[in-house]
């Protein structure tokens, strides 16, 4: 975990979704040793780490409030992820998840597209929301950077692909996928500047 910086030290964030983005997504993952990186991912997180920027991961986990899938078991499949990072000298610095599933509970402000997991990391960690990026598998992953001030990018890996038209109407890039989304990152302009 990175302390958050002095007052108006604000630092540029990459918020990524988990499933379908990191790691592929077989539904409800409750078991460990179920977790697979998808290609690459590890490298690019990496990558964002030895450039200086925090990278906070915000995910849906509707099968908590369905009952597929436990707070404990959700909470082994993250540790698993973060020992599978280390191994290729990559960290998370943070992880916020959502555990509403939208017909039990109604809506939440904590469920993507929903700012509020956002807003508090943004607090904790001394988030440049306007200086981030947003990068997942689905619009409501990257539909925050809209609200927010950022940038999004669509990974086509997960279900990407369902999403890339409505996506680019609502005019976000599509990328292939975290590798792709990682390099235009540290080649976009307002990031060569710091």
């Amino acid at each position: 975990m990175t302390q958050a910086p002095p007052t108006g030290a604000l630092r540029p964030c990459v918020f990524l979704d988990r499933d379908g983005t990191i790691i592929s997504d077989p539904g409800y993952l409750r078991d460990p040793a179920l977790v697979v990186m998808l290609h690459g991912a590890g490298p690019a997180i990496a990558r964002l780490n030895q450039a200086g920027w925090l990278v906070i991961v915000v995910t849906n986990q509707s099968g908590i409030s369905r009952g597929l899938v436990t707070e404990a078991e959700y909470l082994q499949v993250a540790a698993r992820l973060d020992r599978l990072l280390e191994e290729v000298g990559a960290r998370i610095d943070a992880s916020y998840f959502c555990p509403h599933a939208p017909e039990r509970d109604g809506t939440c402000a904590c469920r993507k597209p929903g700012l509020l997991l956002f807003e508090r990391a943004a607090r904790e960690h001394g988030v440049d929301l306007a200086a981030s990026w947003w990068v997942g598998d689905r619009l409501s992953d990257v539909l925050p950077a809209k609200s927010l001030g950022g940038n999004g990018l669509l990974v086509e890996t997960g279900e990407g692909r369902t999403h890339r038209d409505s996506a680019r109407a609502e005019g976000f890039e599509v990328v292939p996928g975290l590798a792709t989304a990682v390099e235009r990152i540290l080649s976009a302009p307002s990031h060569r500047r710091r």
